[in-house]
């Protein structure tokens, strides 16, 4: 069931969702040849005690970290460790927070130090499709519409969406009713209303689309070890269009 949130709803999850961007660029600015990815675990954690927000992710389904730190051919829910990043990896950054009763959720994927053209094409686009379906996020679109727009800035790119993970609304759940697939047809799927929330979240692989998961029964990586970029935002649907929630002003 997709849960219509009344305005002072959508600013508790505002807050969240701010509270996450902000970490997030905290943590970007961190990124850097040499670093652990278990440091960025820490410094998440570190920021989220100042704030005083509780880690979405951790203990989730059992997952035992806050932050998911996937990295080159790691799509998502890649889990810290020692791990040391090098020069031309890419890492995605997947972090949420709950707050006085309401999730936020966002994802951005970032270059340690000089990376591949490919590697940065990779990134725009992703970025780029987010916002392709953002735009799409309008009373009385329909949910493919979002789908379909972000399917065909990828494809036209040369790269593909990942079909096994999508993403999702939010609220006082960090998972609810719609799933938002990253393709799709234009036209089809639920009626959009004033009053969603949706985390769109678009990840495209470099090379085929098909995903697995690893022995950890976490991890996802690209079958084909190709690299993946993964950029997420809370967006609220309003009688003005689509509002960014997890972005910082």
């Amino acid at each position: 069931m997709v849960i219509i949130k009344a305005p002072e709803e959508i600013e508790k999850i505002r807050k969240s969702s701010r509270i996450v961007a902000e970490i997030l660029q905290e943590l970007k600015n961190s990124v850097k040849p040499g670093i652990r990815t278990i440091d960025l675990e820490m410094h998440a954690e570190e920021l989220a005690a100042r704030k005083k927000v509780r880690p979405a992710f951790k203990g989730y389904n059992g997952f035992p970290f806050g932050l998911c730190v996937s990295v080159n051919e790691e799509v998502v829910h890649g889990m810290p460790s020692k791990r040391i990043l090098r020069e031309g990896d890419i890492v995605s950054l997947d972090y949420g927070v709950y707050h006085d009763g309401y999730y936020g959720d966002a994802a951005i994927t970032v270059p340690v130090g000089q990376v591949s053209e490919e590697s940065m094409r990779l990134m725009q686009v992703t970025r780029e499709s987010l916002y392709k379906g953002i735009s799409e996020s309008k009373e009385g679109n329909r949910l493919g519409d979002i789908s379909a727009a972000i399917q065909r800035h990828v494809e036209n790119a040369g790269f593909s969406v990942v079909r096994d993970f999508v993403g999702h609304g939010i609220g006082k759940s960090l998972h609810e009713d719609p799933q938002v697939p990253n393709y799709g047809l234009k036209g089809r799927g639920i009626l959009l209303k004033k009053g969603m929330v949706l985390a769109i979240e678009p990840m495209v692989n470099a090379g085929k689309y098909a995903v697995k998961v690893l022995s950890d029964n976490w991890t996802v990586v690209t079958e084909d070890g190709k690299y993946s970029a993964h950029f997420e935002h809370s967006v609220a649907i309003t009688e003005h269009g689509p509002e960014i929630l997890s972005c910082i002003n």
